[in-house]
């Protein structure tokens, strides 16, 4: 499955279902085939998003220093983190709710 978000603001995004499907659970809402951002709820949903990038972040960070303290090889990065992922989603809801637009998906 394919998440089609759509807006009047923005262009079209399109991203695979675990991605999207990930983003909503960051963002509280369920994965579901269809569904609506409200322009009232888009600041909660975006600071929800940058919280779990920052959690992610600093998770990654104090790995890292464990690490390096220990005198092992840090772990891995993810190839794609979750600020590369939800950038996209992030910026078409500044766009929405500055022109006062709902997102939907699957409609």
């Amino acid at each position: 499955m394919l998440y089609k978000f759509k807006s009047k603001a923005a262009s079209d995004l399109i991203m695979t279902a675990p991605v999207g499907d990930r983003l909503l659970r960051v963002m509280g809402r369920e994965a579901a085939p269809q569904g609506i951002f409200e322009v009232v709820d888009m600041p909660t949903l975006m600071a929800a998003l940058e919280a779990a990038i920052l959690t992610e972040e600093v998770a990654q960070r104090a790995a890292e220093q464990l690490a390096e303290a220990e005198g092992r090889s840090p772990p891995r990065r993810a190839e794609v983190g979750l600020r590369q992922r939800a950038w996209p989603l992030v910026e078409m809801m500044k766009r929405s709710h500055a022109a006062d637009q709902p997102i939907v998906w699957g409609v």
